[in-house]
């Protein structure tokens, strides 16, 4: 004959519409001498339909701290199905002093490790707790004024350091999309547009500030041919044709010249005169 979980006894009990601990023993009891197999799986789902009230009174108590009530009854759920596999009646607790801080440790580690924006230390997040909660108290206390970093710390025993890092952390709990609207901004811009970036053009500014000097002290023939190459985008054939030269020697040409300006922007080369890149 099975053990059922009755109707709840209406004792005085932190969550008296939970079935009381003389019956909830009889089915731990009853649960660790029955094999494996559909009987026990059907005295675990009682037990959590008898104890989900619980579990969700628990969660309860985190709304309102920017998570979904349906995702934390649902980690407050598992942490019920935790406790009743890690229950035993023969250590002398009764399950509710036993659920109760499995089910809030579960929601607090859910708070802890999936909601956070950006991964901060735990002991950041410590501080973030303690601060924000200071800052709700004394804010109460002083017709919404927001205090000030000193305030935090006489309250809290902290030091400014330490209220400003768990100030911080209260805005890095949650990121904002890209596409949200600046906070406290009326004129319809993302924060993507207050976004810098970087602009293509400094390398090709930096490049040409580099190799300036080393153009300057080039023959004229020579700054005429890298002219007509790299800016007018001509061939080596047709700058042959312009100069009278073949395609052969103007390839010569350019390439001994870009080498000797890169060796003098490198500073590895030396400071000759111009006129010993002539053909």
């Amino acid at each position: 004959m099975s053990t059922a979980v009755t109707a709840p006894s209406r004792r005085r009990r932190a969550f008296p519409d939970t079935p009381d601990a003389a019956e909830t023993n009889a089915v731990f009891t009853r649960l660790a001498e029955l094999p494996e197999g559909p009987e026990k799986r059907r005295l675990r789902d009682e037990l959590t339909r008898a104890w989900l009230p619980m579990a969700v009174r628990l969660a309860l108590r985190f709304r309102d701290r920017g998570e979904s009530m349906d995702d934390l009854k649902q980690v407050a759920a598992l942490g019920l199905v935790k406790a009743i596999g890690g229950y035993r009646p023969e250590r002398g607790s009764a399950f509710e002093s036993y659920a109760i801080p499995t089910i809030v440790g579960e929601v607090k580690r859910h708070f802890r490790d999936c909601t956070w924006g950006v991964h901060v230390p735990r002991r950041v997040q410590e501080l973030r707790n303690t601060v924000r909660l200071a800052v709700r108290e004394l804010a109460a206390a002083s017709d919404s004024r927001f205090p000030t970093v000193s305030e935090i710390a006489e309250r809290t025993r902290l030091s400014a350091d330490d209220v400003i890092l768990g100030l911080e952390a209260i805005e890095s709990y949650k990121t904002l999309s890209l596409d949200a609207e600046r906070p406290g901004a009326d004129d319809d811009f993302a924060l993507r547009d207050s976004i810098g970036f970087t602009e293509s053009q400094y390398e090709l500014v930096l490049a040409r500030e580099t190799v300036r000097d080393g153009l300057r002290g080039l023959p004229e023939r020579e700054r005429r041919i890298l002219y007509m190459r790299f800016f007018c985008d001509m061939t080596q054939s047709r700058i042959g044709e312009e100069l009278g030269l073949s395609q052969m020697h103007v390839c010569r040409l350019i390439k001994r010249t870009c080498a000797r300006i890169r060796e003098q922007a490198d500073g590895t080369g030396p400071e000759a005169p111009a006129s010993s890149v002539a053909a």
